[in-house]
């Protein structure tokens, strides 16, 4: 899978894309990286990518044309099918069964703003989807690019060492992730639950689904309200409430 980033700071991108998960993938030639600065596009010497709003107001706008050429740039540099995504405040909040989607395209163009905000006209006529972080703001949508390359990344066939660990990830069933545990056996007066000692594989699959259940009610309820549980898991859930109450 390719990504492609329009960026004021390239370097920014592809200095942080080659440390861990996406590190090893970029080695592997399982992900490619590249980054298109909108400046390179711009038409005056002073290479201007942004402007004062119109009907006035505090910041700069980033403007049209760069960054229409910068994605152009970085569609015709090679094929495949191809989405452009603007992330933005204002995009539908990311969710791993998002990003799972979004692995079935072979590119993903993804526009990192700056300033006050983007001409809306280019995320009318240029990007395909506006995706969000999360409800907060920062300083530009680089972070929130290699977030999103981060956790695509590592949905890819071959990325993580073991291919179960991302099945296995906080989110990628709908649940929290359970607890989990390492050496020391003992630490102060907290131990490591029984049933992860005793070697039962269906033992510790029914705890951990247990604490994956229970860790979401306690944590992330609204995740529950939109998972239809199995008369197990709603056995497990009701356990686990018993325990606590």
């Amino acid at each position: 899978m390719r990504f492609d980033v329009v960026t004021l700071f390239p370097d920014m991108i592809l200095s942080a894309v080659r440390y861990g998960v996406t590190g090893r993938a970029l080695e592997r030639d399982i992900v490619g990286v590249s980054a298109w600065n909108p400046r390179d596009y711009a038409h005056d010497r002073h290479k201007t990518v942004d402007d004062r709003p119109y009907g006035g107001g505090p910041g700069m706008v980033m403007k049209y044309q760069p960054l229409h050429d910068a994605v152009t740039a970085a569609k015709q540099s090679t094929g495949g099918t191809t989405k452009v995504v603007c992330l933005s405040p204002q995009g539908k909040v990311i969710t791993q069964s998002l990003l799972s989607d979004a692995c079935q395209v072979s590119r993903l163009i993804l526009v990192a703003g700056r300033y006050e905000g983007i001409d809306e006209r280019f995320v009318e006529l240029d990007c395909d989807d506006e995706w969000s972080i999360g409800d907060y703001v920062i300083s530009g949508g680089e972070l929130a690019a290699l977030v999103v390359i981060d956790a695509i990344t590592r949905l890819l066939p071959g990325v993580l060492g073991d291919e179960n660990s991302a099945s296995q990830d906080s989110h990628s069933d709908g649940l929290l992730d359970c607890p989990h545990y390492t050496r020391p056996e003992r630490l102060q007066d907290c131990e490591v639950p029984t049933v992860l000692l005793g070697g039962n594989h269906a033992d510790i699959a029914s705890w951990r689904m247990k604490q994956a259940l229970g860790r979401t009610w306690q944590r992330r309820p609204d995740l529950l309200e939109k998972k239809n549980l199995s008369a197990e898991q709603a056995r497990l859930l009701k356990q686990f409430k018993d325990e606590v109450n």
